[in-house]
């Protein structure tokens, strides 16, 4: 059963907006490969609605009333929790040494950490790597595709898009659980339903980034494939692979000009303006 409730988007937003600022200030050139842009644009300002209508509030109100102390034990839980997703595909990759090292994570956490509430596991050198079905299909050759921006899942392309059904009804715990064992009023709903308000109230201080950007659609759309490129060659990427993407290996590659450029171009291909409150819309000169 794939669990709507994950929201992907929420957890990778954090990574994506630090990963924006660790990436320097490389200028991505103009994105001509954004054909389905019109509808995820759409799509892009349904998910911003929903958020700001249900899961920002529901967020605020879990923040006053937990420590920074208990919303990390609960983060640490359902991190723990995933991973038999990564061990799973893991052995897809044939990465049997990266299996192994995720399995004893996870088992080390759930003992000693006390079910996963506690990080014992990082402290004996065994740090957190995760990985999914679209970075596998990846590994094994299939191209990314274009970009999609899905209800409720958040950014994708069409190849990772792939990783929702197959990690979510196969190797995700709490979708196995919830599959072979019977509930009368969907019980097996509220653990994801926290999952999505712990970590939508991580993403309320890094959210000031998103809402600072010339268009947020723009920045989310390139961070995430910044991101993805970054799993699949375990956060060390070719340089020349990395210029491709930034567009830096591009004869008489000017960053004030290529800026210039993906504002014209956003601006005459954009069938939405960016998601932005009316006094966070940026100025026309």
């Amino acid at each position: 059963m794939l669990r709507l409730f994950r929201l992907p988007l929420l957890r990778r937003s954090l990574i994506l907006l630090a990963l924006a600022l660790l990436a320097g200030c490389a200028i991505a050139p103009p994105r001509t490969d954004d054909p389905l842009q019109k509808v995820n644009r759409k799509v892009y300002a349904l998910n911003d609605t929903l958020d700001k209508a249900v899961l920002r509030p529901a967020a605020v109100g879990y923040r006053k009333v937990t420590t920074p102390g208990m919303r990390r034990s609960v983060n640490n839980f359902f991190t723990n929790i995933e991973l038999p997703v990564t061990v799973a595909n893991d052995l897809l990759q044939a990465r049997p040494s990266q299996a192994l090292g995720n399995t004893g994570r996870f088992f080390i956490n759930l003992t000693v950490g006390v079910g996963g509430l506690f990080d014992p596991a990082s402290k004996l050198g065994l740090p957190l790597q995760t990985t999914d079905f679209g970075i596998t299909l990846a590994r094994w050759g299939m191209p990314d595709g274009d970009f999609v921006m899905l209800p409720l899942l958040g950014p994708s392309t069409l190849r990772d898009m792939w990783r929702y059904p197959v990690d979510g009804y196969f190797f995700d715990p709490l979708s196995l659980i919830a599959k072979n064992h019977g509930f009368n009023f969907g019980e097996y709903y509220l653990p994801q339903v926290l999952y999505v308000v712990t970590m939508r109230a991580q993403l309320i201080d890094a959210e000031g980034f998103l809402q600072t950007a010339y268009d947020p659609y723009a920045f989310m759309r390139d961070a995430y494939r910044q991101r993805r490129l970054y799993l699949l060659y375990d956060g060390n990427p070719p340089a020349a692979v990395v210029d491709k993407l930034q567009g830096v290996d591009q004869q008489g590659f000017d960053p004030d000009e290529l800026l210039e450029q993906q504002k014209q171009w956003e601006k005459q291909h954009g069938s939405a303006q960016p998601a932005t409150t009316p006094a966070q819309q940026p100025s026309q000169n």
